[in-house]
Parts: C-alpha cells; structure tokens; sequence
C-alpha cells in the first residue's frame, strides 16, 4: 500500500532548468571553457559539485571544482531572486496538496543544494506539506547512485515497497530504480533527451496520478 512519496525538485515541483543552464553557461564563460548543449544534457540530475568535478576532469582545469560551484551558485543566486519567470510546475501544487490531503507522507529528494531547496520552499509556502528535505550535495554520491532515495524512505518512515518516486530525469529514474522503490518518470516540456526505459510507469501531467487514481499501485 502507498504510504510516502519521494520528491524530486528540478523538473518535477519547479523549473529552475533555465535558470540552472544560464548560471552554468555563465559560469562556463568565466573559466573560458565551451561545453556543448549534449554534454551539459548528461548532468541532468547530478549535483552542482559532481558536475563541476567531471568539468575539470573533461577540460583539465587548473581550478578546483569547488571554485566552479561557488561561482555557478552565486550567478544561480543572483538569477533565483531576479528573475520573474521560476514558476511551480503545472499541476505540481494541487498534486502536492491531494496527496498531503489523502494522509501520504512526503519527503523531497534533490540533487539542488539546500540553500537551493529551502529558498524555493520559501517562494512557494512549501514547507508545510513535507516532513523532510534531503539534498544530494550533501550526501556520499550523486544520482545515479540510489543512497538519495534510500535515506528518503528511511526519513519517510516506511518500507521501500510503500514509497514512490516521481522524477524527470535519466539519472534520477536510475537512483529510483537502483534503491528498488517503483517510479513514476515525468516526460514534460522541461525534460529535455531523458530516458525513461526504467521508470514503472511515465506520465506526462499530473492529473493522471492523483491519490484515487494510483493509491493501490504498489498492490
């Protein structure tokens, strides 16, 4: 029986993606390296230091990664709090609340720092539908790796057989799939050349995975 749903950020409940690419594009040009629209793609769903650490690998950069992160987070900043168009997904808020309002637990799993999490759950009076946050870059290893999903579950309080996760991206399903919790791949406008082959199940709005339609998939 559904009990806890496992929240991913970017792409699911906000679309911080533009703001992202423009900050590490900005970035980019400030250590003078060009990194094509396919490579950055691959990031998708990583955190900002592992992306910076395979940047310097790629590019043999002098600088250390920690020193792209600091810049990459600073144009982030400055883009988060000045730029009008970071909106909610479409339909993410009512989901959000049905699910909340259906007694689900939830719990958000993101790959976006914690400064990152906590001023969008601040924009959007957030907070008061989730029981914790967990962000990526604070953890062992980045999505893929499943430990994100793993800790969402335990801080959830449930079996991993009562949680789902719904995500938007290749490395993020990938997580899901590794820690053995059913996933729901959401294909919108915003996910960009993502591979949906291991989610249990993709759905391209929200709609069609509110409470009543979906609290006996994991029966």
């Amino acid at each position: 029986m559904l009990k806890a749903v496992l929240f991913d950020m970017d792409g699911v409940i906000v679309d911080t993606e533009p703001l992202h690419k423009k900050a590490y594009f900005l970035m980019f040009d400030t250590f003078k390296i060009e990194v094509s629209n396919e490579l950055y793609e691959s990031f998708t769903g990583q955190s900002t230091i592992n992306v910076c650490r395979q940047i310097s690998e790629i590019f043999n950069l002098n600088d250390a990664p920690e020193d792209l992160v600091q810049c990459k987070r600073k144009i982030f900043t400055e883009l988060f709090h000045s730029d009008p168009s970071l909106q909610l997904i479409d339909g993410v808020l009512e989901l959000i609340k049905n699910y909340y309002n259906n007694g689900l637990t939830l719990v958000l799993a993101s790959s976006a720092s914690m400064l990152t999490i906590n001023n969008v759950f601040k924009r959007f009076n957030l907070d008061q539908y989730f029981i914790a946050k967990i962000s990526g870059a604070d953890l062992k290893a980045s999505k893929p790796h499943p430990e994100i999903f793993i800790k969402a579950a335990e801080l959830a309080g449930f079996l991993k057989t009562e949680c789902l996760v719904i995500e938007d991206s290749t490395n993020g399903i990938k997580a899901a799939n590794a820690a053995g919790i059913f996933c729901i791949g959401y294909k919108s406008y915003h996910s960009k050349n993502q591979n949906y082959s291991l989610a249990n199940s993709v759905v391209d709005n929200f709609n069609s995975i509110h409470y009543n339609k979906i609290n006996n998939i994991l029966d």
